[in-house]
């Protein structure tokens, strides 16, 4: 997952009619990254 680049971000979100700057798609990783590892320690 953290291979994803913010760049990838906005271009996923593009596509889809969703425009959102270089430090929102950073934030966006961040809580997603955050988000996974909390989800992997509830699973194990």
């Amino acid at each position: 997952m953290e291979n994803v680049r913010p760049e990838k971000v906005i271009e996923i979100l593009r596509m889809h009619n969703v425009h959102i700057s270089l430090e929102q798609a950073q934030l966006i990783l961040e809580f997603m990254i955050k988000f996974a590892r909390i989800a992997i320690t509830k699973i194990s």
